[in-house]
């Protein structure tokens, strides 16, 4: 829906409930106040009742005054001759139009009676009453009737003279004439339903009156409301109740007010039609000036920066937008420019990007052509940086752009990558000419460059990579070119064409690394001991008494994996501890078998991580308590520079350990970095010397004295020492001739499964086999 459709929807809404609130709170008022004046008239409608029936009783009071004062009336009544008094009874009630007239003695009993007899029960019961008020009106059942007495003088009451009316249609009709209300006459009790006598009701408004009481103030008759008032007269005993119901029509009252009605809803009509004219056109006014902008901000939205906006004259806040949008465009089309240089343009060397060098490399590469690509990093950037400072190290980047600009002729291209990292495009080279720009680039660099008053040698690894033999796409060209140059600085050559070979190895890592993961719940891993053997003199000279175990993966495509595959990503990873633990388990469930052979004790290695995890020494715990094992026959290989990393921490986890039981031992010693002081704080048993210095000791004087100042210095602080990398019985005649404890290595066997070591153990106890030659 658009913005002005539902302006002038919701200003109509608006309207509509105002005017509906308004009409509604009008029409309550109107009900309000006709229900309040038809209250009214009704009130005044009991009242005329009571007067009508008051002055139509004084009417026939008079006429039965008349007839008792009659002189041959009351001659009649004294000679008590019954057919002249019936006969002017009758004569009398004719005249004044009573249906029922009758003359009581004294004791109210009967002496004459004309008309209606079904009266002259009624008669009977009332006449004491009669007597004594004057006039009644009461019920029988089947009508409502008017009695009035008059007494008979001659001088003294003689008799009395009773007229009789009904309530009939003719009085109802009257009132009706009167007051315009319309009245029913019922009997009844006030609170239950009953039909009326006599109505001026419409006969359908009639026949609904009768399932109504006449206790109620409003009802509803034949779908129309109507408010009632009663007005009833005295019960008498042996009497019926009655009730003259007035009843008044609420439509009738509300009538006058119909015009009223009509002429607020033409007003609210007509403001609805005039308002919505008007929303309309205030809606089209702010709408199209904001229709023009929509359409210059699509145009802004494809990059039309050049198209003005229409120029809008109105003076109010819509005006004041157009002009901000406006020159909102100019500023955006300013700054468009900007970003496309600076997405386009190293912004310090003033070369094309890595953006603008994918986009070269990829229309370079369409259709197949032959490209050449070279990628260099440099050397020793970020030495330049932490020694002369970044500033430097700019300018050292803008003077490598200056000696790299002239190499490019066209179409080649010369680019920054980013960082250190600088690129050249050869459009149409193959791998020829890209080591001859190599060569080029070389002889460029080969001379100094002078910032301030420091002289730096340049140099660079150059990776290079062609197309199509390479890469099918810019983006993977770019990546084999970088993978080349990663390769040509660790090999220090300067440059290195790009060998899928070695990317493959790198790939395959990555996705060992992956399965890894999966191996231990897979059950991939293998348990590989290698024997240490006694090499001083004394009980078990000669025999294995301890083992280092190693871990291998049986993969189920590759076979076996060596350790050095994938233990450094696992010690990178954090999932060295869970291998950790795994060997752990495996050498102490083993560790009663290889007891029972002689060997005492099963080295495993500690990785940096598990010197960090302080859970360590309770997990080793666990896991001995489980399979019944020992502390002692463990001995923990720790390297210096796992101990290096966090020394404290370190040292903490290894005094847990050693008081726990726990042999500990620090492998490779004399390759790390470490101070002498923690050898003597830390608590180990045990020493391993590198096979870096045991291999060569035969042929080099210098390795062998190290072999030996390692052994006396062991042995000073009284800790065992294990050779490893033993290869021959020159090795073993050696380090016995320096006094080293056990030997280790391929003289003696690889490492191989613990079946086969099982095995091997039970072979090498026969009381014929010596593992260690005799000495000389």
């Amino acid at each position: 829906m658009r913005l002005s459709t539902r302006f002038v929807a919701l200003s109509l809404a608006l309207l509509m409930v105002v005017q509906l609130a308004g009409y509604a709170a009008i029409q309550a008022s109107i009900g309000r106040n006709a229900r309040v004046r038809l209250a009214e008239e009704l009130a005044v409608g009991q009242r005329v009742w009571q007067r009508l029936l008051e002055q139509r009783a004084q009417t026939y009071h008079d006429a039965a005054a008349l007839l008792a004062a009659d002189y041959g009336f009351r001659a009649a009544v004294s000679e008590g001759d019954a057919e002249t008094l019936r006969s002017a009874l009758e004569n009398h009630a004719a005249r004044i139009g009573a249906p029922m007239a009758a003359l009581l003695d004294t004791g109210f009993g009967q002496r004459a009676y004309s008309g209606d007899a079904a009266a002259l029960p009624l008669l009977r019961q009332v006449s004491g009453t009669l007597a004594r008020q004057g006039r009644l009106v009461v019920a029988d059942g089947q009508r409502v009737l008017q009695f009035v007495v008059v007494p008979i003088k001659a001088p003294v009451t003689v008799g009395w003279v009773v007229m009789g009316f009904p309530l009939d249609q003719a009085l109802l009709q009257d009132l009706h004439a009167l007051s315009g209300l319309h009245v029913a006459l019922r009997v009844g009790q006030a609170h239950t339903a009953a039909p009326a006598l006599a109505s001026t009701l419409p006969q359908a408004e009639a026949r609904a009156l009768v399932g109504v009481a006449a206790d109620r103030s409003e009802a509803h008759l034949a779908g129309a409301a109507w408010l009632l008032r009663a007005a009833a007269g005295p019960m008498l005993p042996g009497t019926l109740p009655w009730q003259a119901l007035l009843l008044g029509s609420v439509d009738q009252a509300l009538a006058p007010y119909r015009t009223l009605q009509l002429t607020l809803a033409g007003i609210t009509a007509a403001g609805v039609l005039l308002f919505g004219l008007g929303s309309g056109w205030s809606a089209r006014r702010v709408a199209r000036p904001l229709q023009l902008l929509v359409h210059a901000s699509q145009r802004l939205g494809r990059g039309e920066y050049d198209a003005p906006l229409p120029v809008l004259r109105q003076g109010d806040e819509v005006g004041e937008l157009a002009q901000a949008f406006d020159q909102m465009r100019q500023n955006i089309g300013a700054q468009q420019q900007q970003i496309r240089r600076m997405a386009w343009w190293c912004p310090l060397t003033g070369l094309p990007n890595r953006l603008q060098l994918r986009d070269a490399l990829q229309t370079a590469m369409s259709g197949g052509a032959p490209v050449a690509l070279l990628v260099l990093g440099l050397d020793r950037f970020k030495h330049v940086n932490s020694v002369l400072g970044h500033a430097m190290g700019d300018t050292l980047l803008q003077a490598v752009a200056q000696r790299l600009a002239p190499l490019a002729h066209a179409p080649a291209l010369v680019a920054r990558l980013g960082g250190d990292e600088f690129a050249l495009l050869l459009p149409g080279a193959d791998a020829a000419d890209a080591q001859a720009c190599a060569a080029e680039v070389a002889r460029a660099f080969a001379q100094p460059l002078a910032l301030g008053e420091q002289t730096v040698d340049l140099s660079a690894g150059i990776g290079m990579a062609c197309a199509p033999g390479h890469a099918d796409d810019a983006d993977a060209l770019l990546a084999r070119a970088e993978t080349a140059m990663v390769a040509a600085k660790q090999r220090g050559s300067g440059a290195a064409l790009y060998d899928p070979a070695a990317d493959t190895a790198s790939v395959q890592t990555l996705s060992l690394l992956t399965e890894l993961r999966q191996a231990l719940a897979l059950g991939q891993l293998r348990l590989y001991l290698q024997p240490k053997v006694q090499l001083a003199p004394g009980a078990g000279q000669g025999q294995a008494v301890g083992a280092e175990a190693l871990v291998r993966w049986q993969h189920p495509q590759r076979g076996l994996v060596p350790p050095m595959a994938f233990i450094p990503f696992a010690e990178q990873t954090g999932f060295i501890r869970h291998l950790t633990l795994w060997m752990l388990g495996q050498c102490v469930a083993a560790q009663g078998a290889l007891a029972a052979l002689g060997v005492q004790s099963l080295s495993v290695n500690l990785s940096t991580r598990d010197l960090m995890d302080r859970e360590l020494p309770d997990k080793l715990d666990a896991l001995l308590a489980q399979h019944g094992a020992q502390a002692s026959g463990l001995c923990l290989e720790i390297t210096e520079s796992a101990i290096m990393d966090d020394p404290q921490r370190a040292q903490a986890t290894l005094l847990r350990l050693a008081e726990r039981g726990y042999k500990l031992s620090i492998d490779d010693f004399g390759t790390g970095y470490s101070s002498l002081a923690y050898l003597k704080q830390l608590p180990v048993h045990e020493l391993k010397i590198d096979r870096s210095f045991v291999m060569a000791m035969a042929h080099n004087a210098g390795d062998a004295t190290i072999v030996r100042a390692t052994v006396e210095l062991a042995h000073n602080l009284g800790l065992s020492v294990v050779a490893e990398g033993v290869e021959d019985a020159a090795a073993v005649q050696a380090l016995s001739a320096l006094g080293c404890d056990q030997a280790q290595g391929y003289h003696y066997a690889k490492p191989q499964p613990l079946a086969e070591m099982l095995a091997w153990l039970q072979a090498q106890r026969r009381p014929t086999q010596k593992l260690a030659p005799a000495l000389p």
